[in-house]
Formats: structure tokens, C-alpha cells, sequence
């Protein structure tokens, strides 16, 4: 049963039709429902909206894979910079890595989701997930799933802990300390890798999925047994496998804030981050020159993903999100969507940076669905107002 949840926040003149979209949206949904949206455009903020009966603009959430997008921020400024090279062997910053048919693989091949190195024969334990150092020394040793640069899948829980490990080789820094000195605090983001004690109170705890009895039947008819390669990719064939939707209600997981899935976030810190990329944000000039957004956007992996079963498409370490989900989007949008179904991304072409929070866990999970609406409301707000 549904009752009246009341929209709050403000939009600009020209995005009145974004929050009319918000509003008849969250009509429809449960009476617990709780969630925010931002979006930027050329620097300014024009959309700044929440509801629910707990939450508020300045509520945190777990936020999943939209992490990946803040990792790899860091990776992208560290390549800008000349720290990084993407066609360099992973092995020339991590020599311990090349065993097991792994000695070609190049940071551009990871990055794209091409390693095959998805998780461990036996899995992680839950201290491990938490900890992208202890991921990296056992997936250092790991044979891959498949060929590595054969074929694509989603490296879901160990994307960030394989490139925090080269970041951390070659500059002595985790992405976690970078991401705060060079993004995170400059700008006050809400977006937090590695959540301060401070900050505790505004955590609003995920919910999890609450699927209709026909939802049930489509999740239950999922290829997902524990040593399939979406199961061994998720850490269901681990001796204690990983609740996904519970990672981000435990606290060393939100405190250590690891680079696949540990974010917290606000919209506001979501869509502050892809606008920080993209334009000038408080006299402050982008974080990324064009020509480094196109390399990070430009899709490298598309098609059938192994892990995913579906298609998908990668750029480097971010989603391709026109090609992936949002076709409406400028080409070269770069991104990332959560679990619970966060989506954030910055299309530079109409200078839109855009961020969704929600509480309780989506079906089917990633991007929830109404983001295809949201999206589009506030992209062609943009391209008119």
C-alpha cells in the first residue's frame, strides 16, 4: 500500500518538469521509500531534491559500485598526470602479480573489466573484502577465469582492490588517501571512501530488496549457483557468502571503504564528484582535460559480459552509461551505478553531472529503473533550459 511522500528541495528555473518526474515517481512507491537527486550542469547546481520519511539532502547511503567511479578518478588523474601508463604491464608496477598466465595483462586491460580475474577458487572471507590490500595478495596469486583479454565480465568486488594495487606500487599512496587529499575534500564532497566516525550519524542503513512473487520467480530462474562465474564473481561459493546488499551496514566496511563497493554517499556528493570532473566547480577548473575523459569513456569492453550474462559495456573502470544503460546520453558519458540502485555520471557534452541515492535495495538490482526516467527528465532540462 502506498501513501503520500512529500518531494523537498529545490530545482532551477527550467528543471521544474525534473521534479514533476520525481514527484509521480515516488508516488508509486512504498511508504518507506527514501532517496535524493542531484544533478549540475556547467558547474551549477540546478537540481537538488529528496524524500522520504527519514532521509534529508545531507543523509548518507551506501552507494556499491558508484565507488568504482571514484577510484577510478584517481586512476584517471594519475595517467593525466603521467604516473600511470594504461599500456604498460601491470606487471612493471606489481612484479608479484605476473604468475598463473597473468604476465601480459596491461593496466587498459584491467581497467576494462578483460582480466578474468573475478575472485579466488575458494573466495574471501568477509575482513578480506573489506580490506583491498588482502584482496590484492590473493588475487595476486589466482589463475584467471578466462583468457585474460579474450573476453570481458564484470570484476565487481575486486576491480578497485586490483587497481588500488598499482596505484598504491606506484605512488606509495592507497586510492582511498588520494581520492581524500585530491577530490574528496578540496571539493567537500559528500562521497566518502572510508567513512570519518564523525560522519556516522547521517548513515541511513540499506534495506534490503523487497521483490514482488513475480519478481521472485526472474530472480530465482537466475543462473547464480555458487561456482557459476556470476557466483564466484558475487562471493556466493565463499565458506561464508557474501550478503551483498548487507556490505555497507557493516562498520569496518564503511570505515576502510573499499574501492569496488564501500562508498557512502550522498546525490549531492555523487553528482558534485562527476561535476567536479567535468567542469568548474567553485572557481575550481576540472579535474579531467577532455582528451582524458574521452580515453576513460571511450568503450573498450562491449557486448556479452561473462559475469553479468547480459550485455554491458566498460570504458576504463567506469561504465560506459550511453551505451550501457541511458542511449539518450552523450557519447563518451562515464559513470557508474550501485547495487542498491545509485547511478551517477557526467555527460560532458551537455555539461550534466548527475546523482541518485536510494535506501532500500531495487529490483533487479544496479541502476534502479526509475533512473531511466530521472535521467532523462534532467537531460533534456539541460539541452532546453
Amino acid at each position: 500500500m502506498t501513501q503520500h511522500i512529500t518531494v523537498q528541495g529545490t530545482v532551477a528555473d527550467g528543471y521544474e518538469a525534473v521534479r514533476e518526474e520525481f514527484a509521480a515517481f515516488v508516488t508509486g512507491e512504498r511508504h518507506d521509500y527514501e532517496g535524493q537527486l542531484c544533478a549540475y550542469v556547467h558547474g551549477r547546481r540546478v537540481v537538488d531534491l529528496w524524500a522520504g520519511p527519514g532521509g534529508g539532502p545531507d543523509a548518507l547511503y551506501g552507494v556499491f559500485s558508484s565507488t568504482k567511479g571514484a577510484a577510478h578518478l584517481v586512476v584517471a588523474l594519475l595517467v593525466q598526470d603521467g604516473t600511470l601508463e594504461l599500456d604498460r604491464k601491470v606487471t612493471y608496477y606489481w612484479p608479484e602479480f605476473g604468475v598463473e598466465g597473468k604476465g601480459a595483462l596491461t593496466l587498459r586491460e584491467v581497467l576494462a573489466h578483460r582480466a578474468g580475474l573475478i575472485g579466488t577458487d575458494s573466495g574471501f572471507s568477509a575482513a578480506e573484502l573489506a580490506d583491498d590490500r588482502a584482496l590484492a595478495e590473493r588475487l595476486a596469486d589466482q589463475r584467471p577465469f578466462w583468457r585474460p583479454g579474450a573476453a570481458f565480465g564484470y570484476h565487481a568486488l575486486v576491480i578497485g582492490a586490483l587497481t588500488g594495487e598499482i596505484v598504491r606500487r606506484a605512488t606509495g599512496r592507497t586510492v582511498q588517501e588520494l581520492y581524500e587529499e585530491r577530490v574528496r575534500a578540496p571539493y567537500g564532497l559528500d562521497f566518502h571512501l572510508g567513512l570519518a566516525a564523525v560522519h556516522e550519524s547521517r548513515f541511513r542503513t540499506t534495506l534490503p530488496m523487497l521483490p514482488t512473487p513475480a519478481q521472485q520467480v526472474e530472480l530465482d530462474a537466475l543462473p547464480a549457483g555458487p561456482h557459476t562465474l556470476p557466483g564466484i564473481a558475487f562471493n556466493r561459493h565463499a565458506a561464508e557468502p557474501t550478503d551483498l546488499e548487507a556490505l555497507p551496514n557493516d562498520p569496518v566496511v564503511r570505515a576502510k571503504g573499499p574501492a569496488s563497493v564501500g562508498g557512502v554517499a550522498s546525490a549531492r556528493g555523487l553528482a558534485g564528484m562527476y561535476a567536479a570532473m567535468i567542469s568548474e566547480v567553485g572557481g575550481q577548473a576540472p579535474l579531467l582535460k577532455e582528451d582524458t575523459i574521452a580515453e576513460f569513456g571511450q568503450p573498450h569492453s562491449a557486448g556479452q559480459d561473462l559475469v553479468i550474462r547480459a550485455y554491458a559495456a566498460f570504458g576504463l573502470g567506469f561504465q560506459a552509461t550511453a551505451e550501457a544503460r541511458h542511449p539518450f546520453l552523450g557519447a563518451g558519458t562515464i559513470g557508474h551505478s550501485g547495487a542498491a540502485g545509485s547511478q551517477a555520471f557526467a555527460d560532458r557534452r551537455a555539461g550534466l553531472a548527475y546523482g541518485y541515492t536510494r535506501r532500500r535495495c531495487a529490483y533487479p538490482g544496479g541502476a534502479a529503473p526509475e533512473n531511466d526516467r530521472l535521467a532523462a527528465a534532467v537531460h533534456r532540462a539541460a539541452l532546453t533550459a
